[in-house]
């Protein structure tokens, strides 16, 4: 069956759950909200080579319970209400293939300059899912194609068209792996009082060109200074 993330963009995005497919086919274009549907807390480690340059970043993306619910609907698991890692690995392939044509939502810079093309494709990508809390959690690690070492990275982390909210873990949401000793990291996330962070499922989210590049505004950004 079609799973969450291979219908994140369905035309000019992938439609991003199953569960918005009749309300957006019921709703008129006018109802449109520009508002997340899916919500992913984030943690990244960025990983160090010996010589002081950042070879990749190691995600882990903690999804809302809503859209962990209808991602693992029609997953087999040999213990009901709970799935291992082996049995979600076919849903963590597509999850990774789907993210690759949209640079897997993270876009580095050194300096002022955007690095483009900058990651080979996600490797050593699995889901874990908690039985408790009934959410997934994506990890993968993007390797840089070339290592960058630079006194100043920047890493932002978006959905251009602000369909995924995403928001840093409270605590120790990045960490330096192998990092000289002397860099310092530090995370940003733009506050809007005129936003508000949780909606409800039944308002409506049309894809619009209108919307794209909103998601720049709610940016979370990893800061890395080394001297």
């Amino acid at each position: 069956m079609i799973r969450a993330w291979t219908l994140l963009r369905a035309s000019v995005v992938l439609a991003r759950a199953t569960i918005l497919v009749g309300a957006l086919a019921a709703l008129p274009a006018n109802r449109a909200q520009a508002h997340p549907h899916v919500w992913a807390t984030v943690k990244a480690d960025l990983l160090y080579a010996p010589d002081g340059s950042v070879t990749g970043v190691r995600h882990a993306w903690t999804f809302d319970d809503m859209f962990s619910a209808f991602a693992t609907l029609g997953t087999k698991s040999q213990t009901k209400g709970q799935f291992t890692r082996e049995e979600l690995q076919p849903l963590a392939k597509v999850n990774v293939d789907s993210l690759k044509g949209f640079a897997y939502f993270t876009y580095p810079s050194v300096g002022d300059v955007t690095m483009k093309n900058a990651f080979n494709d996600a490797v050593d990508y699995w889901l874990n899912y908690d039985p408790t809390a009934k959410v997934l959690t994506l990890h993968f690690t993007l390797p840089f194609k070339k290592p960058v070492k630079a006194k100043v990275l920047k890493i932002e982390i978006y959905d251009p068209e602000f369909f995924v909210d995403f928001a840093f873990a409270e605590k120790n949401p990045v960490k330096l792996i192998g990092a000289p000793p002397l860099c310092a990291v530090w995370t940003e996330k733009p506050d809007d009082p005129h936003f508000l962070s949780s909606q409800n499922l039944n308002k409506a989210f049309v894809p619009s060109e209108a919307f794209i590049g909103m998601g720049a505004q709610f940016a979370n950004r990893i800061l890395v200074q080394c001297p």
